[in-house]
């Protein structure tokens, strides 16, 4: 079981070694947030699903990075503006499980709404 507390506590250790918390409001991390996912859609984008099966193969450690880039900012983000992002999570799985009950979501994608 990953600890969310000690990856939080050394990306900490690591902007603070390098005085970066004053480059970080809100804004800044958010919008990294969202560029780093963007980096995680490129590695499949103009890829039919054959092409992606293939690719992941040979490029897991890179697409693993750039998760890594995303999760770094999640955590940051969420220490920062004092939000347990373990129990945001659990929240919104217990939300997720009332709006997409298995006996109609169960192999089907559409959207709760029109469940």
């Amino acid at each position: 079981m990953v600890d969310v507390g000690r990856l939080i506590k050394r990306i900490l250790e690591f902007r603070d070694a390098r005085n970066w918390k004053q480059f970080h409001n809100p804004k800044d991390v958010a919008m990294s947030l969202c560029l780093e996912a963007a980096e995680v859609l490129e590695h499949f984008q103009w890829k039919n699903k054959e092409e992606v099966e293939e690719y992941v193969k040979s490029h897991k450690d890179d697409i693993g990075e750039e998760l890594a880039d995303v999760l770094y900012w999640v955590l940051l983000l969420s220490h920062d503006l004092k939000i347990d992002i373990a129990e945001a999570l659990g929240r919104k799985i217990d939300k997720n499980e009332k709006k997409y009950p298995i006996e109609k979501a169960k192999g089907n994608a559409t959207k709760y709404n029109k469940l």
